[in-house]
């Protein structure tokens, strides 16, 4: 079962999501949220699997209350404001709904959001990661990653055999498209495949030629794993 939550500033809105949610026996929605306070206070105590999201709303808009949280669920963006797709599919929203939208529609983007969580749940068993840069898709091993970096709306992977690939991603959206037991983040900017590190002295931690800084909000996380 998916657990989800909607936040819309609009009640009609979340009254349509609970109405059609209803008939999807895979996700749960657990709550629905007009304030962004009350959705983030909810989420750090109740994490869940998905959010249907607006994005055109009072204070901070949606695109950044997501680039606000810790995790990484699933995201479907619910918005009357057709300009800010590209914006909403350049963080890797699962869809993009623009209201008015049938129930139809809303299925399918159930349905888009059922197999990114049955993805997710599997990746432990997955050997590679899939990359679209430069206009072809890419396999990379994971085997063969040594760490990718964050370039602002862009990140970088540095491999094994010391090529690089660019490609357009967030940092949290690729770190959940890669097995926790092999990857982990060291620094808003970084991220380490485990089996490449070399030692971990103070604030850095060495694979290969690279000497890279450990962030203080992922020291206990790091410490943790090397125990």
């Amino acid at each position: 079962m998916i657990k989800a939550i909607a936040l819309d500033d609009e009640p009609l809105a979340l009254e349509i999501i609970s109405h059609f949610s209803k008939s999807i026996d895979f996700i749960h929605l657990e709550k629905t949220f007009t304030k962004q306070n009350e959705a983030m206070k909810y989420l750090r105590n109740y994490p869940v699997d998905l959010i249907f999201l607006d994005i055109n709303m009072p204070q901070k808009n949606g695109i950044d209350f997501f680039k606000s949280l810790n995790a990484d669920p699933i995201l479907i963006f619910t918005t009357a404001y057709s300009e800010f797709a590209v914006e909403g599919f350049n963080i890797n929203a699962t869809d993009y709904l623009l209201k008015p939208f049938s129930e139809e529609r809303f299925v399918q983007a159930a349905m888009k959001a059922r197999n990114e969580f049955e993805f997710r749940k599997n990746r432990s068993v997955q050997t590679h990661l899939m990359i679209r840069a430069d206009y072809k898709l890419y396999r990379i091993e994971f085997d063969n990653i040594l760490f990718i970096e964050g370039l602002d709306d862009y990140i970088q992977i540095h491999q094994t055999n010391g090529s690089k690939i660019v490609a357009r991603y967030s940092m949290k959206s690729i770190l959940a498209k890669l097995p926790d037991q092999k990857f982990i983040r060291i620094h808003r900017s970084y991220i380490v495949a485990t089996n490449q590190i070399k030692s971990i002295q103070n604030k850095t931690i060495t694979l290969a030629d690279f000497v890279l800084p450990i962030g203080d909000t992922y020291r206990d996380e790091i410490l943790n794993m090397m125990r």
